[in-house]
């Protein structure tokens, strides 16, 4: 049997009954590079159903939510637009002047002069005067919602001119995945998956429209008041209980936290700043070359002009206390996780959770466990930096070439031996890119840590939030700009020859 023979059947028993057209569609396609004209009717007619029937998840989704917004504004639009909204509350602006204006003739009837009659006459004016701007409002918003139709139409035809023109093309890819996977299985229109994407949009489109057409229909999400409440004492016991039981050990880690703090604080601020500077300086031009020092003597003198000195150091301290704990602790686990697949599954939902949780939400249980201070400040930045470490260091040791670990033992290296001198070093742009990336993720939870008693740069920059300073407010935020700048130029500049 020949190719052709054999490629024609293959594409019989994919696509089933359609064989003809679709044998000349993916010949066409084959043949020429790039994009070539081709129109499917029926993927245009049915849209996502079709692409469920052939099993093309990628595209299915994306079409799917294009067709249902397309759907979503051309019911707002068909049900009034923004002009139900404002149409009830010129109805409303109405309803009050009426009842003002009887009020007002009340009063004037009682006395005419008194300043409550005036008082109510000039509200009743107003309210009438606004009444009336709702209204107009109301009609222009009505007749507008020609376009919102047009756009909605637009949106969908456009959607499915795109599935009736890529469809073959998303189809010929499919059959040749199809052809190296070999499951014969997968062929042909499946009819549950259709099916199934029929339901789909039977339940949503009706529920669209209904909704619009009855806006007070899904207003409010049925709920029970007392379930939230219950939980949240609930939670409020766990978090009192365990502070009480990690007490002691809290009290040991902060106390941990501060000696290595306040060791890192005095080194910065109680030396000369002539001496630290010309340290600064020094490291970088050794790890990163000239421009990176000139950068850093820029920053510096920025820093130094502008009376951000000491607490641009108070800064560095907590930022360095932090990044070293998060590094310690993450470059082993991200070592351990590189290593064993297990303890990679395990990690990785938690290392997401510390990543997407906001800052504000886990500073609660913080200073619930450890109370109010630069420890605090110090934990809730050590959470959110530990991650990039983690990752990157994990992502380098799994990548590591196995060829290169076999020519290592070939030789007789021991475990240890692989781990320092062949591991690691082959991963190290990758762990010196979490390094960087942890360092930048403590600098930008500086700010959250002034919240919670942490000083430094953080501290301005919550101050003139508070008072409204924009440029002091600006000014602070600089001085964490250059910090954070001159930090991941003298990391990433580690390893390079100096000039």
């Amino acid at each position: 049997m020949s190719e052709g023979t054999a490629r024609e059947q293959a594409i019989d028993r994919f696509v089933g009954s359609n064989g003809p057209y679709y044998r000349r569609a993916f010949k066409t396609i084959g043949e020429r590079k790039g994009y070539v004209p081709s129109f499917n009717v029926a993927a245009f007619l049915l849209g996502p159903i079709w692409l469920s029937g052939r099993r093309i998840w990628s595209a299915f989704w994306p079409f799917l939510i294009a067709d249902l917004l397309a759907v979503v504004i051309i019911a707002y639009a068909l049900s009034g637009g923004d002009s139900v909204d404002l149409a009830a509350r010129a109805n409303q602006l109405e309803d009050l002047a009426a009842r003002r204006q009887v009020e007002a003739q009340d009063a004037s009837a009682q006395n005419a002069a008194s300043n409550l009659a005036k008082s109510l006459s000039r509200s009743a004016t107003a309210l009438q005067q606004a009444a009336a701007d709702a209204r107009e409002t109301a009609e222009q918003a009505q007749a507008d919602t020609w376009l919102f139709t047009a756009m909605g139409v637009g949106l969908l035809a456009a959607s499915r001119l795109l599935q009736g023109a890529f469809s073959n093309h998303l189809a010929e890819r499919r059959f040749r995945a199809w052809r190296l996977e070999g499951d014969a299985a997968k062929g042909g229109f499946s009819l549950p998956s259709a099916a199934a994407a029929a339901v789909l949009l039977a339940v949503l489109v009706p529920t669209v429209l209904l909704s619009f057409a009855d806006r007070t229909l899904f207003q409010a999400v049925p709920s029970d008041p007392t379930w939230n409440s219950r939980a949240a004492e609930w939670l409020d016991g766990l978090i009192a209980a365990i502070s009480f039981a990690v007490r002691p050990a809290a009290i040991g880690l902060t106390a941990g936290i501060s000696a290595v703090l306040g060791l890192m604080e005095n080194a910065l601020t109680a030396t000369p700043w002539p001496v630290v500077m010309a340290l600064i300086l020094a490291v970088a031009w050794q790890l990163a070359g000239f421009r990176v020092f000139l950068l850093t003597f820029v920053a510096i003198s920025y820093l130094a002009l502008l009376g951000y000195w000491e607490k641009s150091m108070q800064t560095v301290a907590l930022l360095g206390t932090a990044a070293f704990i998060s590094i310690a602790i993450g470059i082993p686990l991200g070592v351990l996780c590189g290593y064993n697949k297990r303890v990679a599954a395990f990690i990785r939902p938690l290392l997401d959770f510390m990543q997407t949780m906001p800052a504000f939400v886990y500073l609660i249980p913080v200073i619930a466990l450890f109370g109010i201070g630069k420890p605090s400040g110090i934990i809730a930045t050590i959470i959110f930096g530990i991650p990039p470490v983690v990752r990157l260091t994990a992502l380098g040791i799994a990548n590591v070439p196995p060829s290169v670990r076999e020519a290592a033992i070939a030789f007789g290296a021991s475990r240890l031996f692989l781990l320092l001198k062949v591991d690691l070093p082959t991963a190290a742009p990758s762990i010196m890119a979490g390094v960087s990336q942890t360092i930048l993720m403590c600098l930008s939870m500086v700010v959250i840590a002034a919240l919670i008693g942490a000083k430094g740069l953080g501290e301005d920059v919550l101050h003139a939030l508070q008072y409204a300073a924009q440029g002091q407010g600006l000014l602070a935020g600089l001085a964490i700009l250059v910090c954070a700048i001159v930090l991941d130029r003298i990391v990433q500049g580690r390893g390079r020859p100096s000039h």
